[in-house]
C-alpha cells in the first residue's frame, strides 16, 4: 500500500472507500443472547442481516451458570439480548455472567438489550422490603453493561437507578396500529383503564386515536399498603425500661376505605380496550372485563406491551370474558397460545434492530420517540 505525502512532508494515510467503512462497520458488532428468548435474538440479528455470535449458555448439575463465548469479542461492540421471562433469576445471571465474560475478554462495548425488565414492578420501597430494581441496576453496572436497552419500564423513573446511558423504548406505536388496522369500527371503542395508576397510559391512548376515555375505581381486595405488618403495633414493654407512648401527640392516618368497583365513563354499547404496560397476574383484567360486560360492552379487548402470563393466566383468560388479548413478544409466551386462542402477538424486533444499529452508528435516537410525551 503506498503513503502519501502532503506539502509539509508528513505521511498520510490513503483514504478508505465507503464499502471498507461499511465492513468494518458490519464486523464490529456481535449479537450473542441467553435461554430466555432465542427466537427474539434470531429475528433481530436476522433484521440486521447478521448471525448470532457463538455463545453457550448453560446449567451444571448444581445449577450454576456456565458461560462460553467461542468467538473473539475484543476491541467490539457486544448486543447482549436477555430478557425477563417466569424464570427471572437464572436469566439474570446468565446476563451479568455474559456481560462480565466480555468485560473480562476486553470488548469495546457491551450493551444489555433487555425488552422486559425483571423486577421492574419491585421499584418503590414497601413495607420493610426494599427497592429491588435499584440493586439489581448496581449489578447490571457492575458486571461491565455500558448501556441498556430496554421496553416501556413500569416506572420511567427506574431509569435513574442505573450509572449508564438507558433508551426506554415505546411499542405503543405497533399496538395503536394493531387497534387501527385490526379492530373493526375501532371509532365505536373506548379506552379503558382498569384502575386509576393506568389512567395517563390510557389517556395519552385515547388523545392519539380521538377516542373516549373510561376508567375504573375501586379494588375487590385490600391494597398491599394497607396489609397488618406490624408496624402499627407497640413497642414491646418492660419493667426495666421506661417507655414513653408514641401515639401521644401524633394523628393517625385513617383508614382507607375503598369503594367497589365503579366505572367512570360510557361504556354502553361500545368496544372496550384495556391498555397496561404489563399482563402477568390476570385476574383484576377478568374482574374488570366482567364489570365492563354488565355496563353494555360489546366487546373487550386488553392490550399490552409484556406477556408474562404466569400460573393459570392462559385458563382464565379463556374462559373469560375478554375477546382478544395482544402482546409483543418481548417475552415468549408460545406454550401460553396454545392454551388460550385469544392471545395475539406483535413483532418488534424491527424496534430493537433499529435500536441497535443507530446505537452502533452514533446516529440520534431521537426519531425513535418522536411524538413521545410524558404520559407515554
Amino acid at each position: 500500500m503506498l503513503l502519501q505525502r502532503n506539502k509539509l512532508g508528513s505521511v498520510r494515510p490513503p483514504k478508505r472507500c465507503r464499502s471498507d467503512m461499511d465492513n468494518t462497520s458490519t464486523s464490529d458488532i456481535v449479537i450473542i443472547n441467553g435461554n430466555s428468548h432465542p427466537d427474539l435474538a434470531n429475528m433481530v440479528a436476522e433484521r440486521m442481516g447478521l448471525k448470532n455470535g457463538g455463545c453457550s449458555v448453560f446449567h451444571k448439575s448444581n445449577r450454576e451458570t456456565i458461560v462460553e463465548i467461542s468467538d473473539s469479542v475484543r476491541g467490539k461492540d457486544i448486543y447482549i439480548i436477555q430478557t425477563g421471562t417466569k424464570d427471572a433469576n437464572n436469566n439474570i445471571m446468565e446476563l451479568l455472567i455474559m456481560a462480565y465474560a466480555c468485560k473480562t475478554s476486553s470488548a469495546r462495548s457491551i450493551v444489555g438489550v433487555i425488552p422486559y425488565l425483571p423486577y421492574s414492578k419491585q421499584c418503590k420501597m414497601r413495607k420493610r422490603g426494599c427497592i429491588v430494581s435499584k440493586l439489581l441496576a448496581k449489578m447490571m453496572c457492575t458486571s461491565g453493561l455500558t448501556h441498556i436497552i430496554t421496553m416501556d419500564l413500569h416506572q420511567k423513573e427506574i431509569q435513574g437507578f442505573f450509572d449508564i446511558p438507558v433508551d426506554n423504548l415505546r411499542a405503543s406505536p405497533f399496538l395503536l396500529q394493531y387497534i387501527q388496522e385490526s379492530i373493526p369500527d375501532y371509532r365505536n371503542s373506548v379506552i379503558v383503564a382498569r384502575n386509576p395508576g393506568v389512567a395517563k397510559k390510557a389517556n395519552s391512548y385515547a388523545e392519539r386515536l380521538r377516542l373516549g376515555l373510561a376508567v375504573i375505581h375501586g379494588e375487590q381486595k385490600e391494597a398491599e399498603s394497607d396489609e397488618v405488618d406490624g408496624r402499627y403495633s407497640p413497642p414491646p414493654t418492660s419493667s426495666r425500661t421506661r417507655t414513653t407512648s408514641v401515639s401521644v401527640g401524633v394523628p393517625e392516618h385513617p383508614v382507607k376505605v375503598k369503594p367497589p368497583l365503579t366505572i367512570v365513563g360510557d361504556v354502553n354499547g361500545r368496544i372496550a380496550i384495556m391498555v397496561d404496560d404489563l399482563i402477568d397476574d390476570v385476574m383484576s383484567f377478568v374482574a374488570a372485563a366482567e364489570m365492563l360486560k354488565e355496563n353494555g360492552a360489546c366487546k373487550i379487548y386488553v392490550l399490552a406491551t409484556h406477556g408474562l402470563l404466569s400460573s393459570d393466566a392462559p385458563r382464565l383468560l379463556e374462559e373469560s370474558v375478554i375477546d382478544e388479548i395482544v402482546v409483543t413478544n418481548t417475552i415468549p409466551h408460545e406454550i401460553q397460545k396454545l392454551q388460550c386462542h385469544k392471545i395475539k402477538t406483535i413483532d418488534i424486533s424491527i424496534l430493537i434492530a433499529e435500536a441497535i444499529r443507530r446505537i452502533h452508528n452514533k446516529e440520534s435516537m431521537s426519531y425513535l420517540f418522536r411524538n413521545v410525551t410524558l404520559e407515554d
